[in-house]
């Protein structure tokens, strides 16, 4: 059974950071692309970046370009996401999901990530 346990969200002023992590289990995680989604209140699901297999490719929607870094831990079977200069528009429950930005598919209860002064 495929398991994503997502965690280090929380509340943050415009401009702080957060670092998002996500242990994986139940399937051959250094095998497959990960991502990251986000669902902002009373929005749909957005997808927010991908990272391939082996950590050597990464790929991000405009809006976080150069602020979110996504990366990955293949012997702890762990997924990261740093978030930097965070803005209001970042609140949103983020999720971790197995697989590329068209075929990813997830499970976990997602980490909430609110932004306010």
């Amino acid at each position: 059974e495929v398991q994503l346990v997502e965690s280090g969200g929380g509340l943050v002023q415009p401009g702080g950071s957060l670092r998002l992590s996500c242990a994986a289990s139940g399937f051959p995680f250094s095998f497959y692309a990960m991502s990251w989604v986000r669902q902002a209140p009373g929005k749909g699901l957005e997808w927010v970046s991908t990272i391939n297999f082996g950590g050597t490719n990464t790929y991000y929607t405009d809006s976080v370009k150069g602020r979110f870094t996504i990366s990955r831990d293949n012997a702890k079977n762990t997924l990261y996401l740093q978030l930097n200069s965070l803005k209001t528009e970042d609140t949103a429950m983020y999720y971790c999901a197995k697989g590329g930005r068209y075929d990813y598919a997830y499970s976990g209860q997602g980490t909430q990530v609110t932004v306010s002064s």
